[in-house]
């Protein structure tokens, strides 16, 4: 019940990552996304390579807010 409930959580944050228009607040979400996806990725929550995929995605995505 706890993975599926930070699994969710995960899910929810990285949507609202990606529907975010604005740099500044995606800037300001983006580390706290990425310590979830670490800490996730260290419990075994999620898989160590899909956790870096995210990262990575969001990263471009943020980087490519104006």
């Amino acid at each position: 019940m706890e993975n599926r409930y930070y699994s969710k959580t995960m899910r929810n944050a990285l949507k609202a990552i990606r529907n975010t228009t604005d740099k500044s607040t995606a800037t300001e979400m983006l580390p706290k996304v990425t310590k979830m996806l670490d800490k996730l990725a260290k419990k075994n929550v999620i898989h160590a390579n899909k956790a870096a995929n995210l990262k990575s995605s969001i990263q471009k995505h943020v980087n490519t807010l104006q």
